[in-house]
């Protein structure tokens, strides 16, 4: 080959003074510039051009075959490559092979996968590459080999897409997801609740994530792999050492983590995203070591008493919808539910509501207070006052309608070996449902016994949202020591009722 090249460089030396020469700073196409050179043609089909980060000196042929620079320091310069460190942190990614990227990408959940592929198109390909997606398939479904569908089974592996295994992971979420749809069909006549729900956040193995965030942006997660379920709702509490003062949080969340622990499965959906500086807080009550303040949405902090530690935070949370918003949120999104299409009637404008029941419950995290399920409750338009809809299920007129609390009303808690209760205090869970028994109001929510201020010696429990209020009105007898409940006076918003029904109240 040396042979050749030598043979070559020495006829193109001897040929007639016409021939085109390799001038400084000849281009092709210029007068004396090499126009007609082709260079495959010239070194044969194993010429390479040099790369773009090489910067080639120009140079002239000499009478012996060799070689001279132009230019003074380009005898002596080197390609000139670029500097590690000037490189940016996106471009240092993009250099590595892709061998290492896909090592690395191996390691995220399924979340970052999709946040990732965002970037460009080159970890957009890496994001959907099909080990990987087949590694988080055998890791879900514990399956070692994938039986392909009849219309699967004609293409080979060079006809399937890119994100083969993306696909086939994500049609058999989809079927879980309608399994477990298919459990909720079930519903329980006096709630409008399906009856599985507690069943199906079991089998599911969720986990429960307590995520607080200071003034300096710092956060603390805790987990919570159990919660008290009872008839309507779940309560789920952490306790641990790691709770921080409450004056220092800032923000709350709450998150339910399916497939807790695992490296790529898990997924994490926001239930509760809370601004704990700016809601209102209202004071419970206390015992001699806890102080218990109520915040919006179901949200309890115990205190100690004499100093600002968090003993710990209870949040209770109602069964509407509560599978699929821990399923089907994100972690930054929590699961929004359809809007639904107006339901009434407009000859029912005269009428007012009717045909409504409701069930309420006030319990703890030891047991049920009271269970009781209230139907054929109704309201005409000229009961409408102050922008709320009144619904009376128990009315003190009515003795036959009373009703007796069982036990004490107090909220229990623990704190590693310190336990205690804090009396006058529980949760309350109603479920206010319209006359095709669908779900109207749900909520769950902590309230306490106050005196009634009348001077009739009575006590009040009262709660209120933006959805409307609940009063509850008690007696208590001495003789027998429980709480009678004598009034019970449920209040929904217009706002709310006229956007459910497509009403103008």
């Amino acid at each position: 080959m040396a042979t050749c090249r030598a043979d070559f460089f020495r006829r193109y030396l001897q040929a007639p003074e016409g021939r085109p020469k390799l001038g400084v700073g000849a281009s092709p196409g210029a007068p004396g510039g090499p126009a007609a050179v082709d260079r495959g043609a010239m070194f044969g089909s194993r010429w390479r051009k040099p790369p773009r980060r090489l910067h080639c000196a120009a140079a002239t042929w000499s009478s012996d075959g060799g070689e001279e620079f132009s230019s003074q320091e380009e005898a002596t310069q080197k390609p000139e490559f670029p500097n590690v460190e000037s490189l940016s942190l996106e471009n240092a990614m993009e250099s590595l092979p892709p061998e290492i990227l896909l090592r690395i990408l191996s390691y995220l959940d399924i979340f970052s996968l999709t946040c990732i592929a965002q970037v460009n198109k080159l970890f957009h390909r890496l994001a959907n590459d099909d080990g990987i997606w087949f590694r988080i398939y055998q890791s879900e479904f514990r399956r070692p080999t994938w039986r392909l569908e009849e219309d699967e089974e004609e293409e080979d592996d060079e006809g399937r897409s890119a994100a083969h295994w993306k696909k086939v992971y994500f049609r058999m979420v989809a079927a879980h997801v309608y399994k477990w749809r298919k459990e909720l069909n079930a519903v329980s006549p006096y709630t409008g609740l399906p009856s599985q729900t507690e069943h199906a956040l079991r089998s599911h193995r969720l986990s429960w994530e307590l995520r607080l965030r200071d003034a300096c942006g710092r956060e603390s997660r805790h987990r919570r792999n159990r919660a008290v379920f009872s008839e309507t709702s779940l309560i789920v509490g952490w306790s641990d050492g790691g709770l921080p003062a409450q004056r220092s949080i800032r923000s709350l969340q709450l998150h339910a983590i399916r497939n807790p622990g695992h490296p790529i499965l898990g997924w994490s959906s926001l239930l509760l995203d809370l601004d704990v500086g700016a809601a209102p807080s209202h004071f419970l009550g206390e015992s001699r070591l806890v102080t218990l303040r109520d915040l919006p949405h179901g949200v309890v902090v115990g205190t100690w008493r004499g100093n600002d530690g968090v003993a710990f935070i209870l949040i209770s949370l109602h069964f509407h919808r509560l599978v699929e918003r821990s399923l089907l949120g994100s972690p930054t999104c929590p699961y929004s539910e359809p809007p639904a299409s107006p339901l009434a009637d407009p000859s029912d404008l005269q009428l007012g509501l009717h045909g409504h029941t409701l069930h309420f419950v006030l319990h703890n995290t030891d047991a049920c207070i009271m269970s009781q399920y209230f139907h054929q409750l109704s309201c005409r338009p000229a009961w409408i006052r102050d922008g709320l809809v009144r619904l009376t299920a128990v009315s003190r007129t009515n003795v036959s309608q009373h009703r007796s609390l069982s036990g004490g009303v107090r909220m229990p808690w623990r704190k590693g070996e310190l336990s205690g209760s804090v009396k006058n205090c529980c949760f309350m869970t109603l479920t206010l449902t319209d006359q095709f028994q669908q779900p109207f109001w749900c909520e769950s929510a902590a309230m306490c016994i106050t005196p009634d201020g009348g001077g009739g010696g009575g006590f009040l429990m009262t709660h209120s949202s933006a959805h409307g209020t609940v009063r509850v009105e008690l007696e208590w007898l001495k003789e027998q020591r429980p709480f009678f409940l004598v009034g019970l006076v449920v209040s929904v918003s217009v706002h709310k009722v006229n956007r459910h029904f497509g009403t103008e109240y």
